[in-house]
């Protein structure tokens, strides 16, 4: 990602995909307001630039896209049905109303008792002895959960995680989602689509069921989510939710290994994993940028990025940034949090439905792995890492109980 002359940064190389931590800081010290000629994107670095910029919509727009690829597309083609997160005010607003009434407090803390029983599950199948904690563990119970929340039929629902892989996976050195992908994606919003219908005539205890009865009126009108509405959201909800987790305890658990004192201080005192998830979170989020097109010239740094461009705010570069974090690239977990510590999970109108969801998801599988490996080492021959949009994680993470 690098050469001897100026810094490169290229999110579709292989490089960016085994961590870019060290082009980051370079980013960061030598170009915060990046230009890449090979994909026409510009990229900023820097905490006190990314922070502001997640929260100015009407400067960075959502509404070409969530993805490069998806944006870069956008321009002269029939654009996909839109979803919350390429949404704009005043149409985000709405369509958060409606999406936000599964997402309350309230019916978060409902789902704990069903969270904890996917989480035990799996480990309660796991050989303690040696196990793979992505593979055995955290790329399963988050799709149980969504699935089971969403009202998916449990013998469909391994199809829905495969499907869901193949839609984020991306080959080195492309842009363009590859040929199984969009088939992926098409065979995800047909079976939700068809998932809508059957609860449409047969209403059940579950998340689709209630997007299909959620109306908000407003100036006298009523507003319903549109069948194409609920499918979209379905989509993002089972690819973000569950990929999110997926990669946060994977990260968590190689995070730990190379800082084993910080596992043993969560040993001795649990009440801090929260604190622990916000610090994963900081350090190796599985979320590494944001996706934006400016509607007008932004200068920063002597450097104008024109009206028009697309722009990756590179939040994991932000929370990794020296000028705010001391000491960024050591893994603490009672490091003080400060306002806006927090980047992984959005920023402003944009900030992410499901957070609580995922925090209590992780939260418990941290808690059951401190039982199950209390003490342990990685096979680092045989870790391997994703290539996936915007997502930084491991495929596999085998693992050894010391002891």
């Amino acid at each position: 990602m690098t050469t001897q002359g100026a810094v490169e940064f290229d999110p579709f190389s292989a490089e960016f995909f085994n961590g870019a931590y060290r082009t980051f800081r370079r980013l960061r010290d030598e170009a915060p307001v990046y230009y890449s000629e090979k994909w026409d994107f510009w990229a900023l670095s820097r905490y006190e630039d990314v922070a502001p910029a997640t929260r100015d919509h009407e400067t960075y727009s959502s509404a070409k896209g969530a993805t490069l690829d998806a944006v870069k597309a956008y321009d002269g083609a029939i654009p996909p049905p839109k979803v919350i997160i390429s949404m704009d005010p005043p149409e985000h607003q709405k369509m958060r109303k409606l999406v936000s009434s599964v997402f309350t407090p309230r019916a978060i803390a409902s789902l704990e008792d069903m969270v904890r029983e996917k989480i035990y599950e799996r480990i309660d199948a796991l050989d303690p002895r040696s196990f793979d904690v992505v593979a055995d563990f955290s790329a399963l119970f988050p799709n149980e959960v969504i699935t089971t929340m969403l009202g998916v039929p449990k013998e469909d629902r391994e199809q829905i995680r495969r499907w869901l892989d193949l839609l984020l996976e991306r080959r080195i050195g492309e842009i363009i989602v590859p040929p199984e992908g969009l088939e992926a994606s098409m065979n995800t919003g047909v079976y939700y689509y068809k998932l809508i219908q059957q609860r449409r005539a047969d209403p059940r205890d579950d998340m689709i069921s209630r997007l299909i009865e959620t109306e908000i009126e407003r100036d006298g009108v009523v507003d319903k989510l549109t069948d194409v509405d609920i499918a979209g959201f379905a989509t993002l909800l089972g690819g973000a939710g569950a990929e999110t987790v997926t990669k946060l305890v994977g990260n968590a658990i190689v995070a730990f290994a190379d800082f084993p004192e910080q596992w043993q201080a969560l040993r001795a005192d649990r009440s801090k994993i929260p604190a622990a998830i916000e610090e994963l979170l900081r350090y190796e989020a599985p979320s590494q940028y944001q996706v934006r097109t400016t509607t007008r010239d932004v200068t920063l740094h002597g450097t104008t990025i024109p009206r028009g461009s697309v722009v990756l705010l590179l939040t994991a570069a932000a929370t990794r940034d020296e000028r705010m974090f001391g000491d960024p690239d050591r893994l603490d977990i009672g490091r003080e949090r400060k306002m806006g510590f927090n980047l992984a999970f959005g920023y402003g109108v944009h900030s992410c439905l499901g957070a609580a969801l995922a925090r209590m998801e992780s939260r418990i599988a941290l808690d059951a792995l401190l039982d199950v490996i209390p003490e342990y080492e990685v096979d680092r021959d045989g870790l391997r890492r994703v290539a996936m949009s915007n997502v930084c994680g491991w495929a596999n993470v085998p693992v050894g109980r010391l002891g």
